[in-house]
């Protein structure tokens, strides 16, 4: 196994540390064959699955709305059309069209380096093998990550999870990236969902009741959902909290590693130099038409594009190729996310108001139980890709350029992290009235080390490292080699997949499903505020009563001997620029300011 992990940290140190956290290839399996017995019908139709090694009843690649092209681009998901016949649900449907990635979970790639199609709308079913189809078991619908520029759901498996504990998982694709979120002002129809720009969150909804219509025949309850997401997919859980639209077709909310904020439709559709987002739907517009030879330059499309009038523009836009649209975009590096608005805050589809105004009140969002956790590392996995914070050993091996700083700046950004996507939101929710908000920090940090590269400290607990616990897939990747001789690993996943699937059945984590874990309180329940979730091996599971304020954050910065000046200005928008900050506070920040240094060169380097 040692072996395993020195030759995959040297391959990423040439290729990226992103992709020593992919999901990795499983091993060579034979095709599934259908199984008769997994005969199920739809509302579109039949369809037959397989059943998997773990006994596991599984349907792949059923369509959960006709596919979005054609005129259907940029317009509200519909219901997949019927079909005669049985139907084999065998294979993962097509991932979502998105710049190529390790994390795309697809070999279809255009010579454009462009991954999946836009006929991607396609959802995944396990269920416990020897259960009876009206079993009506609690159902777990999983929105992946990627900060919805990328991924796919046919990248995670949720076969253990629904045998060990009697639960029917649903695995979804949705839009990502201009085709998920969108908002020029010229594609307006008038109908309120069509003209949100929130096609990735409508697609989400449209799974819900795809869900709410059909998961009965699979043995699940529609009267008993749990929508749970990490990073990207957490972010769209907290979307389906705030959307009225989505109200009743869910039930629970975990939200892993996520956070909330609503993008204005003038901001996600107008122009930079008017205050529209740099990726704007107006500014890629422009950019097509300076690709395809319409114009000469970015200004001459300004004017251009003003002078089309609707209709033109609308034909024009449609009329363009999902490869030249991501042309658009810098896609270098292993992972390109993209940096574009989502979460729109159209007013119809999602509120048009802050996150404190969604979350504090019962009025504005779908109030369910819910769990809101974070990693204790978040933010290392980012930073272990970057050359400021990483040096190569004999041109191969990396190794942490300055342990101290790299380990404050991890600190600060994930505490700033916990501090909007956990603490504030348990703040809100409870406040509001909801006595049923949980909340978690997750801590494993036992990799170890390689040829003395410290896993433990470039990486620790992670962004993402919590999901093959959740699943209890630890399967198939270097992840899963580096985690192998963690000798609680286990333990620490049989005791998460207990809390997340009690949750699942009760709304309450309590002790899991066996009754013999460590009591999770709610947010507030005694003083306490969060679970630390780790191995017995380190400190253990406990509840703690710790809670981050961005305020005592941004003090406790402020004071810490650790940083010089400009270091501690690099920091706060390291630590702080994630979800935005007011420029004064910057500029005044710390006991002499932050004025002279421009936070760009900060924020790119």
């Amino acid at each position: 196994m040692k072996k395993l992990v020195i030759v995959i940290v040297v391959a990423a140190a040439a290729l990226g540390v992103w992709l020593m956290l992919r999901p990795g290839e499983p091993p060579a399996e034979p095709p599934p064959v259908a199984d008769p017995a997994t005969r199920t019908t739809t509302t579109a139709g039949d369809v037959v699955g397989y059943v998997d090694g773990n006994g596991a009843r599984v349907w792949k690649g059923i369509p959960f709305a006709a596919p979005p092209v054609g005129d259907g681009r940029w317009r509200a998901p519909q219901p997949p059309a019927p079909w005669d016949g049985v139907r084999e649900a065998l294979a993962f449907g097509p991932s979502c069209a998105q710049p190529d990635s390790a994390l795309a979970g697809t070999e279809q790639v255009s010579d454009a380096g462009i991954a999946g199609q836009e006929d991607c709308l396609y959802l995944n079913v396990w269920a416990p093998g020897g259960v009876a189809a009206d079993a009506e078991l609690p159902v777990m619908l999983w929105i992946h990550g990627g900060g919805n520029s990328i991924g796919a759901a046919s990248t995670y498996d949720g076969s253990n999870l629904a045998t060990r504990h009697d639960v029917v998982v649903v695995s979804i694709n949705y839009r990502l990236g201009p085709f998920g979120w969108f908002a020029h002002p010229d594609l307006r129809r008038g109908d309120a969902v069509d003209d949100s720009g929130n096609y990735g969150t409508l697609d989400a909804i449209r799974a819900l009741e795809w869900t709410r219509d059909n998961v009965a025949a699979f043995g699940g309850d529609p009267g008993n959902v749990t929508v749970f997401g990490e990073s990207a997919g957490a972010f769209d859980t907290l979307a389906m909290m705030a959307s009225p639209l989505a109200e009743g077709l869910f039930h629970r909310a975990i939200v892993q590693s996520g956070g909330f904020q609503t993008v204005p439709l003038e901001v996600a559709g107008g122009y930079a130099r008017e205050g529209g987002h740099q990726n704007s739907a107006r500014e890629i517009t422009a950019r097509l038409l300076v690709a395809d030879g319409t114009v000469a330059d970015l200004d001459a499309a300004y004017s251009y594009q003003a002078d089309m009038g609707a209709a033109r523009v609308r034909d024009y836009l449609y009329g363009k190729s999902v490869d030249e649209i991501f042309a658009t975009f810098d896609l270098d590096g292993p992972m390109p996310m993209l940096d574009l608005p989502n979460n729109l805050g159209d007013g119809h589809v999602l509120p048009d108001m802050s996150t404190e105004e969604i979350f504090s009140s019962l009025d504005n969002h779908n109030a369910v139980p819910v769990i809101l956790g974070t990693n204790r590392d978040e933010v290392a996995l980012f930073m272990a890709m970057s050359p400021r914070w990483q040096d190569s050993f004999l041109w191969v091996l990396p190794r942490i350029r300055d342990e101290e700083t790299y380990l404050k700046y991890v600190y600060y950004g994930s505490m700033a992290w916990k501090a909007r996507g956990v603490d504030s939101l348990a703040d809100y929710m409870t406040a509001a009235g909801n006595p049923d908000v949980y909340a978690y920090r997750f801590d494993w940090d036992e990799q170890g080390s390689v040829l003395g590269y410290d896993l433990s400290k470039a990486f620790g607990a992670a962004h993402g490292l919590e999901i093959p616990f959740v699943f209890g897939d630890f399967g198939g990747s270097f992840l899963s080699d580096m985690l192998d001789e963690s000798p609680g690993r286990d333990t620490l996943s049989d005791s998460m997949m207990s809390y997340w699937a009690e949750f699942a059945y009760t709304g309450d984590p309590g002790r899991g499903r066996d009754g013999k874990e460590v009591a999770w309180q709610p947010w507030g329940d005694d003083g306490l505020r969060s679970i630390i979730l780790d191995t017995p091996e380190d400190r253990g599971i406990r509840m703690t009563d710790n809670e981050v304020t961005l305020a005592g954050l941004k003090a406790e910065l402020a004071a810490d001997p650790a940083f010089d000046r400009e270091g501690r200005c690099r920091a706060f928008v390291a630590a702080f620029g994630m979800f935005g900050y007011d420029e004064a506070e910057y500029r005044s920040f710390g006991p002499e300011g932050c004025g002279d240094f421009d936070p760009a060169d900060f924020a790119l380097r």
